[in-house]
């Protein structure tokens, strides 16, 4: 290994890069230059990268990676308080372009790596049911199930098709679950709507390519340095993509990619996704003014 790269500012993707980095000290240590920490914006010591952390170039210059790599930095500040970074990287060996977050694609069967792997089927079961006292078994439609929650749960936080359940309803049924084995004490505190499967096909779309609801929002507020950053990746020949979330790899090309990107060419915050969907996120992003001074 001789180059680690942290392509993104997400936390998510943040926590376990110091310690990868630690496991090869012999190998450069790259991260995109935004960086930051919340509540507490700390230094980059303080987020467990090791002292030989070097910030990645918005682009690269021809000779960084050798004929093997390009790589392009998409910084999108929509406002005075939020950043998104996406570092691209095209392996022209392959003719694979790789992604963070920037674009997903979700299917309607859960990954293999869930169904394989008995503490991941145990969480698609726990959001499979439809209130705590239920009891569910271990099938393929059961999985799909929960999967399907899962993926609007990780796109929408809240989403529309989600029920919070009165303390008292979820308090008394953690009692006397009839899942234990499902953990967190029996605590199931929401139901979901008969409107769940029909959110998730908008959602998936068939697995067409799309941005996460969430990015699309951010992006939307720096319409400019998304179209130059997808200038530059597009002229890339690539033909799959492969991103660090769901499905993978994708069967894309330029013009496929930069399709799931057409509403930075709107002028407005267009999504084919549900609108109660959206509305958590469109909330919590309502009050941030645009601030494009990068």
């Amino acid at each position: 290994v001789r180059h680690i790269v942290l392509p993104s500012v997400a936390p998510e993707h943040k926590t376990l890069a110091g310690p990868f980095a630690r496991l090869f000290p012999s190998a450069d240590f790259w991260v995109t230059d935004q960086q930051f920490s919340f509540p507490l914006n700390l230094p980059d010591r303080w987020l467990g990268f090791p002292a030989r952390t070097r910030v990645l170039p918005t682009r690269s210059d021809g000779a960084m990676w050798g004929d093997e790599f390009e790589h392009a930095v998409l910084t999108a500040k929509a406002s005075a308080s939020s950043v998104y970074q996406e570092a691209a990287f095209f392996h022209k060996p392959s003719k694979t372009l790789l992604l963070c977050d920037a674009a997903l694609s979700i299917s309607a069967e859960p990954p293999a790596i869930l169904t394989s792997d008995p503490s991941y089927r145990r969480a698609l079961l726990f959001h499979a049911r439809d209130a705590p006292d239920e009891r569910v078994e271990d099938t393929p439609e059961v999985r799909r199930k929960g999967w399907q929650r899962i993926a609007l749960f990780g796109n929408f936080f809240q989403p529309g098709a989600l029920r919070q359940l009165d303390a008292s309803v979820w308090i008394a049924a953690a009692r006397k679950t009839p899942m234990p084995e499902l953990g967190w004490a029996g605590v199931f505190p929401f139901t979901w709507t008969v409107d769940t499967p029909a959110a998730f096909e908008r959602l998936s779309n068939e697995g067409a390519p799309f941005v996460a609801p969430i990015i699309q929002i951010i992006l939307s507020r720096a319409p400019e340095a998304t179209r130059e950053w997808l200038g530059v990746v597009t002229k890339w020949g690539f033909d799959r993509v492969i991103p660090a979330h769901f499905d993978a790899p994708l069967a894309l090309g330029p013009a496929e990619l930069r399709k799931a990107f057409a509403f930075v060419d709107e002028g407005r915050n267009s999504v084919r996704f549900c609108d109660e969907d959206v509305k958590f996120l469109r909330d919590s992003l309502e009050g941030l003014p645009p601030d494009r001074a990068l």
